[in-house]
């Protein structure tokens, strides 16, 4: 369960920091925390954080309060090269960065494990009839500890 948004107008330092927030946070609560953040990557994240919980929601059929961010992985994008002239004919450069963010979800839902040990136990039986001997095999299921 996951969700990617591609090529984000924002540095990949700036939006990692904003990530580092919410990393391995329930997401309800993930996406309270970057309501209130001032920044302008909190509501990029939260937007694909949305996102991947409902392709879980959706899709897996998970529940929505047992979802946790297991990875969040903010990668460069590409680089917009522009230039500002200066004097004597001279030019410095502009780079308008970008990023890549993902975000991979999981439930915190932990199926039970079994702790007692099943044996089977098959027992032979013999059912007469007045025409004819019938042998059926009948399994019992006996609990040890």
């Amino acid at each position: 369960m996951y969700a990617v948004a591609r090529n984000l107008r924002i540095s990949h330092k700036k939006a990692n920091l904003v990530a580092g927030l919410v990393r391995k946070k329930n997401v309800e609560e993930a996406l309270a925390i970057l309501e209130y953040t001032p920044k302008k990557a909190a509501g990029m994240i939260a937007k694909v954080i949305a996102s991947a919980a409902a392709n879980a929601v959706n899709t897996f059929k998970q529940d929505k309060k047992d979802l946790y961010i297991k990875e969040i992985v903010v990668n460069e994008g590409v680089t917009m090269k522009r230039s500002v002239p200066i004097s004597r004919g001279r030019m410095h450069p502009i780079l308008k960065r970008s990023c890549h963010v993902t975000i991979k979800l999981e439930s915190k839902v932990v199926e039970p494990k079994v702790t007692k040990k099943e044996k089977v136990k098959t027992e032979k039986v013999k059912v007469e009839t007045p025409t004819k001997e019938v042998k059926t095999e009948v399994k019992v299921k006996t609990v040890t500890k």
